[in-house]
């Protein structure tokens, strides 16, 4: 068809063209397909064609044109469709420009990949000639050695492998041509397969030695393509340090060693370990683990978790003032809560029962000259030896209160005992000045007798004589422990991680455990990380002694801590750590150290250990108790005073002590073992004593430790048998003794001293010798039956299964009576 009309003619010319693309299939197996691609056909229109056209026809012809467009409206449109069909143009030049970069680069991967596909077939034809002329050299030596033993006839046939060696190759390669026709495959499919490595050409490239894996070949094969084609290429191992405690957790032991947990399970599993990322290995599995991953084992024992808190030395210049810890002492009812209530201006006396400190306090109190002073308030009765003893230890001055009018007494004696074992100088104040019986010169001659000098007698402890009710003597007491603390040159570090001390614990409903803790270095921040014992936790508020919510607190000030997850035991120390799993490290590992420390205590190595326990238990009597107290000090405190109560035939067993209300649990350990539930400023709840009520459990509830002491120790007396005392009521001489029939042997007796009664007991001694201990048979007077005897008069005795008497023997009568004992 000719163009002459103007139009062109529409052929096939450009519509198509071929083009390969390589499929890859499973197992490694590829094929290449010949495809079409088709071209977008783009329509430039020509240069004027818009004027000369149809549309110059429409602009010059308005017989043409829609009604109501005018001429300049109409050019408008025309050179919008104008600019239109610029923008397609030069859009589908810029889609051929970036599909013909595409296909250069889809050209020279293909390239790339011929050449590497190429130099690896070249590589394993090389390996290939390699191993065959190894095996024609092999068999050439082998038939050199036959023909060297066999006859001369031999070396013909000897020769005949190597005559035919040659054309063992191609007789291969014809073969696996013929395969490939077998299969189907094309002209070119004689090297489908020859980029891949097959099983028979991984095992020719070693000589009996470790072979290399299919897919650790394609890794290889893998690294060196991204290499060539300038990709990340892996970075090298890094080698690690790695510690290893006595038992770690898999994904732990994976998280160390900054390796996948898969892969470590897996490892555990190909050593024979089928074992999941939440399940415990051994010190020995772990070591042969991180050695099997190409780290260095460091073996650390479980309490090495511990050193992350290890005490570090504050430098000097780091080193600034705080306030003084002043713990005030003495023994009960000799007014210290007073004198801190006179201090403070507040009443906290109030609030105790009985007027008795049973908790220890902890206040600020400011002086008038602006000095800060943290004051400890430890309650004086004998029961709470050990938490003066805590109190001692984490203050820096001792206040000792003495009564004026009462002198030194035992815990008196105790908290003297306190402040010297923890090395803290002490002032002495003289309480109760104001009372007409005072006599403060009596209490500093007491003082003598335990080596507290004061210095009205010469000595170097200060002493302040002072009155709680009219406030005499406060001002010089302040001025003291001012002058003390100036002396003492208190500092610490507040930059730093935080460390304090737990002066009372309690279980607080609604804020759960709540521990008063006093900062002793450091600042304690809000949302701080702890550990505290065999706690742990995250501080969620901070509260003052005055009941306000603070964010921080500095060293020496007293605040309760709120975020605890149980808790603590009064006296244990608060230490602040980098992150949660730290701390909860820590606590379980003091929680099982305590566990094993209180199995190793209770039980019974051996099993002569346990025979000796079983006999020594036989013969005493226990009364089991349960103990529920308001803080946690109280606790203790009434625990070990159970401990004191009780003899070597009575013992008093506290089955369980704990923070908080009583419990249905503690009714029913309680009902299981026969206890009563004793409650110390705490209540059972309604559940609980419903279940009291059924089961019959007693509980009983106290406010004083004098009242629930007393109890305890009264209960505890009714467990002990009854003494049994002998009263020797007479003696009686035999003088006589005859045979009567149907009795036995009878002695006549004279009674030399006391009275004889039939129903007393009796002892036969023969030359002051007691033969036998009984009771008599008969008492007879002449012949009738008497229930006693006097002295001076003749009577007979038999005895009860008992025959053998003699004149001259004496009988001792004594009577028993059972006297009721009772536990000092």
């Amino acid at each position: 068809m000719s163009d002459t009309d103007g139009k062109k003619t529409l052929g096939l010319r450009g519509s198509a063209r071929p083009g390969n693309v390589k499929q890859s299939f499973s197992h490694g197996r590829t094929k290449n397909v010949v495809v079409e691609t088709k071209r977008k056909r783009v329509v430039v229109p020509k240069p004027g064609a818009s004027k000369s056209g149809s549309g110059g026809a429409t602009v010059g012809d308005p017989s043409k044109r829609p009604a109501g467009i005018s001429d300049a409206e109409m050019e408008r449109r025309l050179k919008a469709v104008q600019a239109a069909k610029a923008r397609e143009v030069e859009e589908a030049a810029a889609r051929a420009a970036e599909e013909k970069a595409r296909a250069e680069e889809r050209e020279r991967r293909r390239a790339e990949q011929e050449a590497k596909e190429q130099a690896e077939r070249e590589r394993e034809e090389s390996l290939k000639a390699k191993a065959e002329e190894d095996a024609r050299r092999k068999q050439e030596a082998e038939a050199a050695a036959k023909a060297a033993a066999a006859p001369a006839a031999e070396p013909v046939v000897a020769r005949q492998p190597n005559t035919k060696a040659p054309d063992a190759a191609p007789r291969k390669q014809q073969d696996r041509d013929r395969d490939n026709n077998r299969r189907g495959g094309k002209g070119g499919d004689d090297n489908r397969r020859s980029g891949k490595l097959t099983l028979n050409q991984a095992l020719a490239g070693g000589d009996g030695g470790r072979q290399r894996s299919m897919a650790a070949m394609k890794r290889k094969q893998e690294r060196a393509r991204q290499k060539a084609m300038g990709g990340p290429v892996e970075r090298e191992k890094v080698m690690r340090d790695v510690q290893v405690p006595e038992a770690i957790v898999v994904s732990e032991l994976a998280n160390r060693m900054s390796e996948k947990v898969g892969a470590v399970v897996k490892a555990l599993m190909q050593n024979g370990m089928m074992v999941t990322q939440n399940q415990t290995i051994d010190q020995d599995t772990a070591e042969l683990i991180v050695e099997e991953f190409g780290h260095k084992v460091v073996r650390v024992s479980d309490a090495d978790v511990e050193d992350v808190i290890k005490e570090v030395e504050d430098s000097e210049d780091d080193l600034k003032s705080r306030p003084p810890v002043i713990t005030i002492m003495g023994h009960v009812d000799h007014g210290k809560t007073s004198l801190l209530d006179a201090i403070r201006n507040a009443k906290v006396v109030a609030g105790e029962a009985g007027g008795i400190t049973q908790h220890i306090g902890a206040y600020q109190v400011t002086t008038d000259g602006g000095q800060v002073l943290s004051f400890l308030d430890t309650p004086g009765h004998a029961a709470f030896t050990s938490m003066r003893s805590r109190g001692a230890q984490v203050t820096d001055i001792v206040v000792l209160v003495v009564a004026a009018d009462d002198a030194v007494m035992p815990q008196t004696i105790e908290a003297i005992n306190h402040a010297k074992a923890a090395e803290v100088p002490m002032i002495v104040a003289i309480n109760k000045i104001d009372k007409p019986e005072a006599n403060p010169d009596k209490v500093r001659t007491d003082l003598l007798q335990h080596e507290v000098i004061v210095e009205k007698m010469s000595g170097d402890v200060q002493d302040v004589e002072v009155s709680a009710i009219s406030g005499q003597g406060l001002d010089e007491l302040l001025e003291a422990i001012a002058l003390q603390a100036e002396i003492l040159e208190l500092k610490a570090n507040p930059d730093r991680a935080a460390v304090g001390a737990v002066i009372e614990a309690q279980l607080d409903v609604g804020r759960g455990p709540v521990a008063t803790v006093l900062v002793q270095n450091g600042t304690l921040q809000q949302g701080d990380i702890f550990v505290v014992g065999e706690q742990y936790g995250k501080v969620r508020a901070l509260i003052n002694d005055k009941g306000d919510r603070v964010k921080k607190a500095g060293p020496s000030v007293p605040v309760e801590v709120l975020g605890l997850n149980g808790t603590p035991e009064a006296g244990d120390v608060l230490n602040v750590t980098e992150t949660e799993a730290q701390a909860r490290e820590i606590a379980e590992y003091r929680e099982q150290a305590a566990k094993d420390k209180r199995a190793a205590a209770g039980a019974a190595t051996t099993l002569e250990q346990l025979m000796a326990n079983a006999k020594a238990d036989e013969n005493v009597s226990e009364l089991p108790i349960l103990v529920k107290a308001d803080v946690q000090g109280s606790a203790e405190a009434i625990v070990q005073a159970m401990e004191k109560i009780g003899n070597d035939e009575v013992r008093v067993r506290v089955l369980h002590s704990g923070v908080g209300a009583i419990t249905e649990t503690d009714v029913g350990l309680a009902e299981a073992s026969g206890a009563p539930i004793m409650g110390f400023n705490v209540r059972a709840n309604a559940s609980a004593r419903n279940t009291a009520n059924q089961k019959s459990v007693e509980i009983r509830y106290y406010s004083v430790i004098y009242d629930l002491v007393d109890d305890v120790k009264a209960a505890a007396s009714g467990l002990l048998s009854a003494e049994i005392r002998e009263n020797f009521i007479g003696y009686a001489t035999i003088k006589e003794v005859f045979k009567v029939t149907g009795v036995g042997k009878v002695a006549g007796c004279l009674v030399t001293e006391g009275v004889a009664r039939r129903s007393a007991g009796v002892r036969l001694l023969r030359d002051n010798v007691v033969i036998h201990e009984g009771t008599l048979k008969t008492l007879k007077r002449f012949k009738d039956e008497v229930a006693e005897v006097q002295s001076g008069q003749e009577c007979g005795m038999a005895f009860e299964n008992y025959d053998d008497i003699r004149a001259d023997d004496v009988i001792e009568i004594f009577e028993r009576e059972e006297v009721t004992r009772t536990l000092s």
